[in-house]
């Protein structure tokens, strides 16, 4: 008799999506989403406040680097432009939301696409995986928040 924990089934049901999993529904889906964060992002890079991550983020070097939306002039490592590009989602508050509250394209594409674009050219990832992985991104948020007890409650606490 094997009893799998909640965590390790939640990992085997992450491990085991794949592209054929992306029906023609949730590929259109997932391509608004896409759209609408990069739109969002772009607008927000004229933000205050990812003026200031941009400047501080300036500090990092590494020869992994990852495009900073709106500038064409310097790159971060992975982890920096996941944090600016995602600043610059979040900035300006119009990204996508489900309920109970929370924005789930603005802390997920920043991510990929960083990541993604880190891969040597050997190992350049497809459209396919680049969809598979944000909607990977957004499965383990929206599990997450159906864990959590937190979150149950979020619209009577504002």
């Amino acid at each position: 008799f094997f009893l799998q924990t909640i965590t390790g089934n939640f990992a085997s049901v992450i491990h085991g999506l794949n592209a054929n999993h992306l029906t023609d529904q949730v590929i259109q889906r997932s391509k608004r989403m896409i759209l609408d964060t990069l739109g969002v992002g772009l607008l927000g890079t004229s933000t205050e406040v990812c003026h200031k991550v941009t400047q501080y983020s300036k500090i990092y070097s590494s020869d992994i680097s990852s495009t900073i939306w709106g500038h064409l002039d310097f790159r971060l490592p992975p982890l920096y432009a996941a944090f600016v590009n995602g600043v610059a989602v979040h900035s300006m508050d119009f990204d996508d939301t489900w309920h109970p509250a929370t924005h789930p394209s603005g802390a997920v594409l920043p991510a990929v696409i960083a990541l993604s674009e880190a891969f040597s050219q050997k190992k350049k990832i497809s459209g396919l995986d680049l969809l598979l992985a944000f909607n990977v991104g957004i499965e383990v948020q929206g599990r997450l928040l159906r864990f959590s007890s937190e979150a149950r409650n979020i619209p009577k606490r504002y």
